[in-house]
């Protein structure tokens, strides 16, 4: 039961954590190239970071009204058009912004978690 327990609290705290870089790593995906919505679940998909349509739609509208992100429609051969983002210059200043804050998060985190006799 402990066990249980705790990895429902494991699980819960990736989760978590995850939900903290989404942002940094779905404008590393457009900053790229222009992309549509399925190109991005695949690439995060790629690198295992699941993430469903419900949960991106509205990030990309976030970082769309916030200036980070543009999309111009095209057409589709298999349907009808298709919304592709792209990054704007203020989303790329923003991106580095965000790559220098996990680098700095992550030395941090390591000086603090790592056992003296690991380094």
């Amino acid at each position: 039961m402990i066990h249980y327990i705790c990895d429902m609290k494991t699980e819960n705290a990736k989760a978590q954590m995850r939900k903290g870089v989404l942002e940094m790593c779905i404008l590393s995906v457009i900053s790229n190239e222009e992309v549509y919505t399925s190109d991005i679940i695949e690439r995060l998909k790629e690198s295992e970071l699941i993430v469903v349509e419900g949960t991106l739609y509205p990030m990309l509208t976030r970082l769309k009204n916030a200036g980070l992100l543009e999309y111009t429609w095209k057409e589709s051969a298999s349907g009808p058009p298709r919304k592709y983002f792209k990054i704007t210059d203020e989303g790329l200043v923003f991106l580095e912004d965000l790559r220098t804050s996990w680098k700095e998060l992550v030395e941090s985190v390591d000086k603090v978690t790592i056992k003296k006799n690991e380094q």
